[in-house]
């Protein structure tokens, strides 16, 4: 496996560049009617949930809006501010609310969003029990709808462009929702078909990048969302091009990867004729382009294998940062980053590329490999003895021959004890470039959990996802290494394996591989 600690993950320099989602607040205001009805319902409401305020047993607060009766919000004439969040609501002037048991709704406050006297006043008390614990959301929801509220985050917002010199979600940083699936043609379907299929594929990820639903998706799953950095990548496995009958335009580069001492591949999971990369930030999102492509593939191809993964979201950490993977270890430190003079000659291939791949201009070779982490094993090592098979501190992802995280590794340094800093086995020392004639991918990855296997120890670990612009220059050299001597290799099980190819992007109106099918 590739450095899957100082490599793997963390987009394309290592740190998700992304704005942090922030939450804001707004100013609100409402009109409704009150008078003694009202008061005497609010009354009654507190009487019965034995609340009590500054006001007295069983009457409101001093100063206290009461929830207007047919909306549910302020009373008329009286402004409120809000802080951030449903019952946080106060109006000028007004004490704190008393102080509630741990868990309770402050005395006579609203419960998400919803007085608690309009649940009761709208159900018999057997059935205030069940809208209390399934309606509260909808009610709110249709409240805040019709307060068009300022929205909580950006995440939603963020658009990356389908069209292009290459396919979209090989330099983004990897979002916070993944899909990795795997399709086989039909048997019926040839060249024609597979390019009537690539067309319909593109123009559906077209829609959906930008937001807008496809023509003639009524399905409504991410139909409140935007589009949330959504990204759609499609590649080639090597028996497409047997199945088409274009054998002869296969790239050298698609050669089968070799089989190294440490895999455990299940066939099943591995390989296909076609692949797709989904990931957004949203996973409703994200499940929706995966569910419309499947069902845009129908009568065309059928599905393999499918894997599904997680990152951390944006805006959970205070600045932007290097995420984690499930070891707990700071990963992606050292992605190649495209601010690099050699980026481009190592991940994609030239755009003047000639010969029978010529249609691969500007494309890139995916390596897939599902990695199954030992985590019980892992778990019961000490701290020190995990950063010395790792090479780096778990803290803070510093290399152990000093410095910060983004200090260079310095491989000869010795510590006090005459020993280097670094192990000769720590993964970072195998799989650095210095060690493997300048090899190097562009690490792209999802966590991901999968339940509990029989011996209750936890199926999870890394669907990783290494783009280069060769991979026998790229991932094979340094997983050769890797499997000879990495420390990190006894806690890990490579399960599945894949290797695509990714023609680069297309111009409106095209399709991705259109220079293929067509050419």
């Amino acid at each position: 496996m590739a450095d899957t600690t100082d490599t793997t993950a963390g987009g394309v320099a290592g740190d998700d560049t992304r704005p942090i989602s922030g939450r804001t607040g707004a100013k609100a205001g409402g009109k409704a009617s009150g008078g003694k009805r009202a008061g005497k319902n609010a009354a009654a409401t507190a009487a019965r949930s034995g609340s009590t305020g500054p006001g007295g047993p069983g009457g409101p607060s001093k100063g206290r809006t009461r929830p207007d009766k047919s909306t549910g919000g302020p009373a008329k004439d009286a402004p409120a501010k809000t802080g951030g969040g449903a019952g946080n609501a106060r109006t000028d002037g007004e004490p704190e609310a008393a102080t509630a048991a741990p868990g309770a709704p402050a005395p006579g406050a609203p419960v998400d969003g919803v007085s608690r006297r309009r649940l009761l006043g709208t159900a018999g008390a057997a059935g205030a029990a069940s809208l209390i614990v399934g309606g509260v959301a909808g009610a709110t929801g249709a409240e805040a709808v019709r307060g068009k509220p300022t929205p909580l985050t950006d995440v939603g917002s963020g658009v990356v462009p389908f069209h292009g010199t290459h396919q979209s979600g090989i330099v983004q940083p990897a979002q916070a929702h993944g899909h990795l699936v795997a399709f086989d043609l039909t048997g019926g379907t040839d060249r024609r078909g597979a390019a009537a299929l690539m067309r319909r594929w593109s123009a559906a990820a077209a829609e959906l990048m930008a937001g807008r639903p496809p023509q003639g998706d009524d399905s409504g799953v991410a139909l409140d969302a935007g589009p949330s950095s959504l990204t759609v990548t499609f590649g080639f496995g090597r028996t497409f091009f047997d199945r088409v009958g274009l054998t002869d335009r296969r790239p050298d580069a698609l050669e089968p990867l070799p089989a190294f001492t440490a895999d455990a591949i299940d066939g099943k999971r591995s390989n296909g004729d076609l692949w797709v990369q989904i990931g957004a930030d949203d996973a409703l999102v994200a499940f929706h382009a995966l569910r419309l492509l499947q069902k845009e593939a129908a009568g065309s191809a059928r599905v393999r294998w499918q894997m599904t993964g997680f990152n951390r979201t944006p805006g959970a950490t205070a600045q932007p940062m290097t995420g984690r993977n499930l070891m707990g270890q700071i990963d992606g430190t050292n992605n190649p980053k495209p601010s690099s003079a050699d980026f481009a000659k190592k991940i994609f291939v030239p755009d003047d590329q000639q010969g029978t791949d010529s249609w691969m201009a500007g494309g890139s070779y995916a390596v897939v490999r599902r990695i199954r982490m030992l985590l019980d094993s892992w778990d019961n090592l000490s701290l020190e003895r995990q950063e010395r098979v790792i090479g780096r501190r778990k803290s803070d992802g510093a290399p152990l021959s000093g410095g910060t995280e983004t200090t260079r590794v310095d491989l000869d340094k010795m510590g006090a004890d005459g020993a280097l800093s670094i192990p000769g086995d720590a993964h970072i020392r195998v799989a650095s470039p210095a060690n493997n004639r300048g090899a190097a991918m562009l690490r792209r990855a999802f966590s991901y959990h999968d339940g509990f296997l029989d011996d209750g120890a936890p199926d999870a670990g890394l669907l990783f996802i290494a783009w280069q612009a060769d991979p026998l220059k790229g991932f094979v050299p340094v997983q050769r290494k890797l499997d000879r001597g990495d420390g990190l290799s006894r806690f890990l099980r490579h399960e599945a394996s894949a290797l695509f190819a990714v023609p680069g992007g297309c111009d409106e109106g095209g399709y991705v591989g259109q220079h293929l099918l067509e050419g």
